[in-house]
């Protein structure tokens, strides 16, 4: 073998049938669709290949480390053990699914809905909401701000993994947050990276999120709420948390349904119903519906997110934070190398330089836990609080 890097060669011809159809198929889309012609990167250091810039996007965010990390983060029932409660990964495929199929009865970009949706929840953390208070808190305490998953989840496509992702889905990813109560958006256009970086800060700031630049960006905010709303009750009740003695509340039931397959098909068919994507373009749901969608948001915080059976460990979790937080930023300030930040995140080599560079010490804490697993995350903690045993005679 010559150790030379295998390249092969695109027929041109190919490649240009291939775009000639992709063109073709764009061309079919609504008018207030993104198109393969729109998309714009930060650096764009690679040509583009036979895939539209969406569908490259795509791909790279399933071949980061972060989405690989999706496996072993829970969505709600972070301390139950069960096989069949749902996961971050089931939760971003469920809204992948969700959104193609409103995006494909409006005639919108399928290849855009789905990057958007699989990188939305990379930026969550261990415990879910709570954990990002608690990690939220301690980054205050150390002057690096709040803390918001939706950030982190740019945070770590665009400068720690560094994928040079589209402006399209970075701000799609940005603007998902699926707990407000959207009875309508309408497309904010973005016009440069110093303006997305400015609604980066803002939110970072503590800042209401603005609309998504695209009518995709919209549908995928939408099916958020849609994957996770009716969800949360099915693994609720297969937890046993909520059952017959706590039926959803009638108005819930009269316009939602009250399974998550009535819920999912209900809010679907309003959408489609109530949204324009050929005129003025915007996503809406009909005001009967966001109405009794407010209703079940309360309920679910009361029966549910706010269960004491959820809440009762709360304490622990938040010391567990502190903990970690507070070995994390020893170990970086006193360069002990043998500490799983720097074997674990920074001296891995998939990290990107200039990130590294310009991070502070609490940054990298922040950033290094936020990737955490819950199973990998409550091992680190185990290890910083449980003194290490030596089998037989010190080596």
């Amino acid at each position: 073998m010559s150790g030379r890097r295998y390249e092969r060669t695109i027929d041109k011809g190919i490649e240009s049938s291939i775009r000639s159809i992709t063109e073709k198929r764009e061309s079919l889309l609504s008018p207030r669709a993104a198109i393969s012609a729109d998309a714009v990167r930060r650096y764009n250091r690679k040509p583009e290949d036979i895939r539209t810039p969406y569908s490259r996007d795509a791909d790279r965010i399933i071949h980061t480390r972060a989405y690989t990390r999706y496996i072993d983060k829970t969505q709600v029932f972070s301390l139950v053990e069960n096989d069949h409660i749902t996961h971050r990964v089931i939760h971003v495929q469920l809204v992948s699914k969700i959104a193609r199929t409103i995006g494909r009865c409006l005639r919108l970009n399928e290849d855009l809905i789905e990057a958007i949706s699989l990188g939305h929840d990379i930026g969550h953390i261990p415990y879910g909401h709570f954990g990002e208070s608690c990690l939220s808190a301690l980054c205050e305490e150390y002057g690096i701000g709040k803390f918001f998953h939706n950030v982190q989840s740019v945070q770590f496509l665009d400068r720690i993994e560094d994928c040079d992702l589209t402006m399209q889905v970075l701000d799609g990813i940005l603007c998902h947050n699926g707990e407000a109560d959207d009875v309508k958006i309408l497309p904010e256009p973005c016009q440069s990276w110093l303006a997305f970086d400015k609604k980066v800060q803002d939110n970072a700031d503590g800042r209401r999120t603005k609309a998504p630049m695209t009518l995709e960006g919209c549908v995928v905010k939408f099916a958020d709420t849609i994957a996770y709303i009716g969800r949360d009750l099915q693994d609720a009740r297969e937890v046993g948390l909520i059952g017959g003695v706590t039926p959803l509340p009638r108005e819930c039931m009269e316009v939602l349904g009250d399974s998550n397959r009535e819920i999912i098909n209900t809010l679907i068919y309003d959408l489609l119903e109530n949204s324009d994507s050929e005129d003025i373009g915007y996503i809406s749901y009909s005001q009967d519906v966001e109405n009794a969608l407010i209703v079940l948001r309360t309920f679910s915080r009361i029966h549910i997110y706010e269960n004491e059976k959820l809440t009762s460990e709360r304490e622990k979790v938040r010391l567990m934070y502190t903990t970690l937080f507070m070995t994390y930023l020893r170990d970086l300030e006193k360069t002990t190398k043998e500490s799983k930040i720097f074997t674990d995140f920074i001296d891995t080599g998939w990290v990107n330089r200039n990130y590294l560079q310009s991070a502070t010490c609490p940054e990298l804490v922040r950033d290094f836990i936020a990737g955490m697993t819950d199973r990998y995350f409550a091992k680190r903690y185990e290890e910083c609080v449980i003194p290490r045993r030596f089998e037989g005679k010190f080596n």
